[in-house]
């Protein structure tokens, strides 16, 4: 039965999304990639509203019923609720017959599976597909990194133009594709060419497009994973006819996001890198690379498990023992399984002092005794099992600074509590 109300839910959704092309005519960005996605949609939406109005959703409506509600700003409701699903086809209908206020639309493509873009090819063509990166992710359902890149190279047959990060794209996934274009170190679309950061903690960041033309800032956003969102949104936006004023307006507007790489002040004068919306292997070694470039007497990472690699996990939390830097890092604190059996190992191995904790409540009560002014603590994990942002919860300055962790809901809080004690 729920099958059959899905796949009715998709006909009509996609019916209607395409009326509202038909008589509107948005731009349509689509974003996909192993990492990165929730950052880029941000980064082009910010850089883009200094012209346009540009509809997007900060969140996970990624699969082929989610994905219509962002064209017409609904929320998802139960799939057994009608008359929530009636509110929504009304909403949509009103906006198809009267006026759609919105130039743009961003999208973002999930593929947790084989199969998931491909299937949007029957429903969604777009003017620009965003491919941020291909790197291990899901991999308890892919059988192995090209699987991954198979999957996630799907973006390239629904895009009339595919923007790609060719620091994070292997080349030679490339070669078959037309109507390409590129950000990346070495991209002659969008050159990325950064510095390492200032004592205020920005990051000197230069953009130089094929066009002749380079935007130049100090970006709060401190690691260099978050420039290539900053990138493309600096490509999209001289694609798309924005003055130079307009894209540097919009670039010095991006601020770190909730979950990824923000930096909040913690207790005794200690800085926190609050890293915890989720983890990936090229996302958590990116992660330390930035810990490892602040200037601190002491560093210390809470590093969890990460979550959904199946039979690579070992070998993968080995890799990120493996990059623990003990003459960089003080301490490494692990949360869950895996994390404590293979990534704990591994820096140990490595000369790291290490402590495993069985709870990010632990990680916090390991932590907080060390805390000082030229501490800095890095925290990154996965979500189940997990839940690093709790560790950080303990250690702020500020307790107003809560709202700025991610999973903070009641219904988040519930499902914490259910799988950790508070006690050690």
């Amino acid at each position: 039965m729920k099958l059959y109300f899905k796949s009715l839910l998709v006909k009509i959704l996609w019916f209607l999304v395409s009326a509202l092309r038909q008589k509107h005519n948005p731009i349509v960005i689509a974003v996909a990639g192993s990492v990165g996605k929730t950052s880029t949609k941000s980064a082009i939406a910010t850089v883009l509203s200094e012209k346009y109005n540009v509809q997007w959703q900060n969140g996970n409506y990624n699969d082929i019923v989610s994905v219509p509600l962002i064209f017409f700003g609904q929320k998802m409701p139960n799939i057994y609720n009608p008359f929530g699903w009636l509110k929504v086809f009304m909403s949509a209908v009103i906006q198809i017959l009267g006026s759609y206020k919105y130039n743009i639309v961003i999208v973002e493509l999930g593929s947790d599976k084989p199969g998931d873009i491909s299937f949007f090819k029957k429903y969604l063509h777009v003017d620009y597909g965003i491919l941020t990166a291909i790197s291990a992710e899901h991999m308890e359902n892919f059988a192995d990194i090209e699987a991954v890149a198979k999957e996630e190279l799907g973006i390239s047959e629904i895009a009339d133009v595919l923007i790609v990060d060719i620091d994070s794209v292997d080349k030679k996934y490339l070669k078959s594709l037309i109507n390409i274009m590129t950000i990346g170190e070495g991209s002659e679309d969008c050159r990325i060419t950064s510095r390492n950061l200032t004592p205020e903690l920005k990051r000197p960041v230069k953009f130089s497009l094929k066009t002749g033309k380079s935007i130049e800032l100090e970006t709060e956003i401190l690691g260099k994973q978050g420039l290539p969102a900053m990138a493309v949104a600096t490509l999209l936006s001289s694609e798309l006819e924005l003055t130079d004023q307009q894209i540097k307006c919009g670039l010095n507007s991006i601020k770190p996001f909730a979950g990824r790489m923000q930096p909040l002040s913690g207790l005794k004068g200690s800085l926190l890198i609050d890293d915890t919306y989720n983890a990936s292997p090229k996302a958590v070694e990116t992660a330390l690379k930035t810990l490892y470039e602040i200037p601190a007497k002491n560093k210390i990472a809470i590093l969890g498990q990460m979550n959904e690699l199946g039979k690579h996990s070992k070998a993968l939390h080995q890799d990120i023992g493996r990059s623990c830097d003990p003459k960089q890092l003080k301490l490494v604190v692990t949360i869950g399984k895996d994390a404590n059996k293979y990534l704990a190992s591994e820096a140990e191995r490595r000369g790291c002092k290490v402590v495993r904790c069985p709870s990010p409540y632990h990680a916090s009560d390991v932590v907080r005794p060390l805390l000082r002014k030229d501490t800095v603590i890095l925290a990154k994990g996965s979500q189940n099992g997990v839940f690093a942002e709790e560790a950080i919860k303990e250690l702020l300055y500020n307790p107003e600074d809560v709202n700025k962790l991610v999973r903070q809901s009641n219904s988040w809080l519930k499902i914490k509590d259910s799988q950790f004690s508070r006690s050690i």
